[in-house]
């Protein structure tokens, strides 16, 4: 009990006592703080690396789609150019009228 005197204890080694008990009890939670932000960092850079893995696959994903839209739109125009070129002076035409206003 901390209020407890001990017979032929002074003060002095009291003091002592208490400061090696708290450096004590400081460098076990440094060191539990330490380990618990090892830890963390450890799942953080599993996450990361999971999410990355994601990323990248949806990002060749889009590439690809985008890719196949881009050789429709061709394969489009070339069996149907009359038709692209009235479609594009048409859509042109309606964002001429709704950006003049």
């Amino acid at each position: 009990m901390p209020n407890e005197t001990i017979p032929g204890q002074t003060a002095s080694t009291k003091f002592e006592s208490g400061k090696t008990h708290a450096v004590h009890a400081a460098e076990d939670l440094r060191a539990a703080a330490e380990a618990k932000a090892q830890e963390l960092r450890a799942v953080a850079e599993a996450k990361a690396h999971e999410y990355r893995g994601k990323a990248e696959h949806a990002f060749d994903e889009a590439r690809v789609k985008a890719r196949t839209f881009r050789e429709d739109g061709e394969q489009y125009i070339r069996e149907n150019p009359t038709r692209a070129v009235f479609t594009a002076l048409g859509i042109g035409f309606v964002l001429g009228i709704i950006f003049r206003r």
